[in-house]
């Protein structure tokens, strides 16, 4: 297993997946526990990876090259370096909570679990895909199972909070894929001559030929890119999808969906887009700079006019990739490790806080802010858990998110100083809209119709404690996840100006 890891990590899932539509429907806690082991055993693998990974390389590792489509030079291609890694080990740590976390559902059960595992193969594979044919397919292997997680088993308006997810983010594939095609046929193999979707052939630029020696072109081919990975981050205009398909989700889903979907936008920009293109990524420093002060400041705006719990999170996520946008603005090593580092964070935090607010909607069936107070009185431990997630989306110092929004302001400062002063009011805005749903929902006088609300499970405190756990680790050592990302995150810097 340990000679084809990432195979096992992605692929696993499937197996479980298949094992699942052999057991009888009626038979859910065999399928929960099938689909829990099949989350389990990738992370597992996906902490093997990091501690048996090499901090202080460059290159690839753990690669897997094998001819897929000979006729069209399609290869079977996986591996991983200090940008994937962080982002594989956040998939298969979220992707198991979330197992844990949808034990108590109870519609289609067989059919819930076996689309959200093959959510999570597809989720692992753009992660350790390093062919464009290969990471496209898993990019859209995603698409139908996230659909169905939220048309199925969503809320009220599930379908057309599903068929809004699905819309927009084919339409940022429709643009990804003609960008792929033009890369095919205007990158050749430099030992066969012949076209190819290698990766790594296609970040040489000696292997570029045709189109991509038209400036114009390249142009064209960086925005049709750009576009789709902003959908998916999302980016401002492209993130009215969002609230929406978080809104309806159920909890699990939503979790995935800010946890590790949205990461795929700036990770798909980190990884395709600014290494095969460097000349257009750093004269795009300075507009991708804006779109993501206007991500922090137009999210935090919008977060502090949600009554509704769960928009409320959705909108402090569009707010908070916008700093992942401002820190690869900076094009420095300060601001690419805050970047990537508050993917991670990010990734933790937010999940957290879905989670609590899937805790309360549970017991009370809604999740209006302002149809709650006094809960801390009611439910303690619940509240502590809460306020320690929301104070770690606030950036406390202490915590994870401080470290990485400061590196992110450090890094950017020396690169786009007004835009920076600009950016760190959604410091103070977060902070209001934070502190203004912690006093209504768990200060003040008391609701007495919630008066028989049980306290947190030891289920839920098992989905959350871990989370928090790194939280805290990382808000302390941070450098045990920067380690992993600071060599690979240094040499895409070196290329990008270079």
């Amino acid at each position: 297993m340990a000679d084809h890891i990432l195979s096992w990590m992605t692929f696993f899932p499937v197996i479980g997946a298949a094992a699942i539509a052999f057991v009888p429907r009626e038979r859910s806690e065999v399928i929960k526990t099938i689909a829990a082991a099949a989350a389990f055993v990738p992370l597992v693998l996906a902490v093997q990876l990091f501690i048996n990974f090499d901090r202080g390389i460059t290159d690839l590792q753990f690669v897997e090259h094998y001819t897929w489509i000979k006729s069209f030079n399609i290869e079977y291609f996986m591996g991983v370096d200090g940008l994937s890694v962080p982002m594989v080990l956040l998939t298969a740590f979220l992707s198991f909570i979330c197992i844990i976390a949808s034990w108590k559902i109870d519609k289609a059960v067989k059919g819930y679990f076996a689309l959200f595992l093959l959510l999570e193969a597809g989720m692992m594979g753009v992660f350790c895909s390093l062919d464009f044919f290969l990471f496209y397919v898993f990019w859209e292997v995603m698409l139908l199972p996230m659909y169905f997680l939220i048309g199925i088993w969503g809320g009220p308006r599930k379908e057309y909070a599903a068929i809004k997810f699905f819309l927009y983010t084919l339409a940022g594939s429709v643009l990804m894929l003609l960008a792929m095609i033009a890369f095919y046929y205007n990158v050749t193999d430099p030992v066969t001559g012949d076209h190819t979707f290698n990766m790594v052939h296609m970040m040489d630029q000696a292997n570029h030929g045709g189109l991509l020696n038209v400036n114009s072109a390249r142009f064209l081919i960086w925005m049709g890119l750009f576009i789709g990975f902003a959908i998916k981050v999302p980016v401002f205009p492209f993130h009215t999808w969002l609230p929406d398909a978080h809104v309806e989700a159920p909890t699990a889903v939503s979790v995935i969906l800010a946890g590790v979907l949205l990461k795929m936008g700036t990770y798909g920009i980190l990884r395709i887009s600014y290494p095969i293109l460097p000349d257009q990524a750093a004269a795009f420093m300075i507009p991708m700079a804006v779109l993501g002060v206007i991500n922090i400041l137009y999210g935090a705006f919008c977060a502090m006019a949600q009554t509704d719990m769960k928009k409320l999170v959705a909108y402090s996520s569009v707010s908070h990739m916008g700093y992942v946008l401002l820190g690869m603005a900076a094009m420095n090593e300060t601001g690419m490790n805050g970047a990537v580092f508050q993917m991670f964070n990010h990734g933790c935090i937010t999940a957290m806080m879905f989670l609590c607010v899937g805790v309360i909607y549970d017991r009370a069936h809604h999740r209006e802010i302002n149809g709650f107070g006094g809960l801390m009185t009611q439910m303690p431990l619940y509240g502590s858990v809460f306020s320690f997630a929301l104070f770690a989306a606030v950036g406390l110092p202490g915590l994870s998110g401080f470290i990485s929004e400061a590196w992110v302001f450090m890094g950017s400062f020396q690169v786009h100083r007004t835009l920076t002063i600009i950016a760190a009011l959604g410091i103070v805005i977060g902070a209001a809209y934070v502190l203004w749903m912690l006093q209504r929902v768990f200060l003040g006088p008391k609701n007495d119709k919630y008066d028989s609300l049980p306290d947190i499970s030891a289920r839920e405190m098992f989905t959350l404690v871990p989370i928090g756990v790194i939280v805290l680790v990382l808000g302390i050592r941070p450098m045990i996840v920067v380690d992993l990302m600071k060599t690979s995150l240094n040499h895409l810097i070196k290329v990008v100006s270079g």
